[in-house]
């Protein structure tokens, strides 16, 4: 499997199980940069690798009147300096081939949204940044899709691409997880991180805005790591139910620690061979 290097996190093959993890979308400076740095400190206190990510424009929201963030210019520059002063690897999600060129200088991985995962110009934009790619597959796509996007990623010569599973839509609004994507993505030589909170999410199912079911996170989360996901991303927030965007769907910060605690005993359980960090 080939191993994807975001910024000093190594992701797949024999390390150890990478969060990812922030609020949904850059609510104001300082909150970003309190959650970042809370983030920071648990995964240095617990010993697992972390990226932090979050949005600067939520591009897909329910109802126009929903809350985006603060655009790509502002929202670039507090992730600039998430990334300068705290000194985290940072991921964030593009929309047009023209933002993929602004991410790229910011920076350390670049996202391509579930429901734009088979715009070539968009995936090969992002491929062209040099920095890797967390494609997102599509609710809409099989796992067995995903190597023709993985072939427009390379085509741009760049190689460092993680595939990240996100549930398949089923029904009206519910989405439901095939926990053999995992192993099924894996087989493409690429390590694969699997997206807790989006998972439980229910499209419109507020009216104006995305439902959603806080309380499976963490069963899809453990279930997740038990089929050998290399990492795993999760929405967080200090006070979710103030959320601006996506807040059913986002776990509490402060019940996050036990949650990391218990999928790392799942991930030394399941892969003992991985490099994982010394508890005492």
């Amino acid at each position: 499997m080939k191993e994807v290097v975001v910024g000093n996190v190594h992701i797949g093959g024999q390390n150890p199980l990478v969060l990812i993890a922030g609020p949904c979308v850059i609510e104001s400076e300082t909150a970003c940069l309190d959650t970042a740095m809370a983030l920071r400190d648990l995964a240095e206190e617990k010993g697992f690798p972390f990226i932090f990510k979050t949005s600067y424009d939520k591009a897909n929201r329910s109802s126009i009147d929903s809350y985006r963030g603060p655009g790509v210019g502002r929202g670039l520059e507090i992730l600039r300096r998430v990334r300068d002063e705290l000194h985290v690897p940072v991921l964030t999600d593009v929309h047009t081939v023209e933002e993929a060129e602004q991410a790229g200088e910011v920076v350390d991985m670049v996202q391509v949204p579930a429901l734009l995962s088979r715009q070539t110009d968009l995936v090969q934009a992002a491929a062209r940044t040099g920095k890797p790619v967390n494609l997102k597959k599509g609710q809409f796509m099989s796992p067995y899709d995903v190597p023709n996007v993985i072939a427009k990623i390379t085509a741009c010569g760049n190689d460092q691409v993680l595939l990240t599973e996100r549930g398949t839509f089923f029904g009206y609004g519910t989405l439901v997880n095939d926990m053999r994507a995992i192993p099924i993505m894996q087989n493409f030589g690429h390590p694969v991180c699997f997206d807790a909170t989006h998972s439980v999410q229910l499209p419109g199912g507020a009216g104006a805005a995305s439902g959603g079911k806080r309380e499976f996170v963490p069963v899809l989360a453990r279930a997740a790591v038990a089929a050998g996901a290399n990492a795993v991303f999760m929405e967080v927030h200090a006070n979710p139910i103030k959320a601006l965007s996506d807040g059913p769907c986002m776990l509490f910060l402060e019940d996050l620690p036990e949650l990391m605690t218990k999928l790392m005993i799942i991930d030394r359980a399941v892969h003992p061979g991985r490099r994982h960090p010394v508890w005492e």
